[in-house]
């Protein structure tokens, strides 16, 4: 079984945001009185706003004012990418033309909506070069269920089982793995916890690698289902 299409997640595999997300909501929480520390964060990391949102009223009680923090994070964020723009991952440039070299389909399927994806995609110098880009707020369940992949998959009029899908966060991994696609993690903020080392296909540490793995799995025709 050939792989025939690639499958991008955005925040912390192609686009170096984690790290202004994280500031953002750590921030906006401090300014409401609340410390969202770093292993309460890592817990959000990969999953749809909406669940992160239940989650923080989960952390802090009924009582924290949820209105006043949505409109307060990413007002942090936007000046934080205007002011110093979106960084790609080392080994993105490369990793995307080998793809389009070979002329592998490629989709998109991140968590963020469909306006801070125009936006980051934007600010990182990328805007237009993905045809297929599947946003959380264009499927019912978010990551770790497996819609996003399998609206990727069906856009790309691609089996999943024939789909390579690059992923940063463990809710990501196992998502593209619960949705039959061939997940490789690459971390970001966080190691990945076992159960997205059990679900992915090869743990490794930065796209060049996934460059090198993706051509090697070309030229075989490896199966790796």
């Amino acid at each position: 079984m050939r792989i025939s299409a690639v499958v991008l997640d955005m925040d912390g595999l192609m686009l170096d945001t984690e790290p202004m997300y994280k500031a953002a909501w750590q921030q906006a929480s401090a300014e409401l009185g609340c410390t969202l520390d770093d292993p309460s964060y890592m817990t959000l990391v990969g999953r749809p706003t909406e669940d992160c949102e239940r989650e923080l009223v989960r952390f802090f009680g009924p009582g924290f004012p949820l209105a006043r923090f949505r409109s307060r994070w990413p007002e942090l964020w936007r000046v934080a990418a205007e002011d110093r723009g979106i960084r790609t991952k080392a080994g993105l440039g490369a990793f995307l033309s080998f793809v389009e070299g070979h002329k592998l389909p490629v989709a998109i399927a991140t968590s963020s909506d469909g306006n801070y994806t125009d936006f980051s995609l934007r600010r990182a110098g990328l805007s237009g070069r993905f045809p297929i880009v599947v946003t959380g707020d264009q499927v019912a369940q978010g990551k770790p269920a497996p819609d996003i992949y399998l609206a990727a998959a069906q856009r790309l009029a691609i089996d999943p089982s024939q789909c390579i899908a690059l992923e940063d966060s463990d809710a990501g991994v196992l998502s593209a793995s619960a949705a039959g696609m061939v997940p490789v993690c690459i971390p970001d903020l966080k190691p990945p916890s076992e159960a997205a080392v059990l679900a992915a296909f090869r743990v490794l540490p930065s796209l060049d690698e996934a460059r090198w793995l993706l051509a090697r799995l070309i030229a075989m025709g490896q199966s790796v289902g």
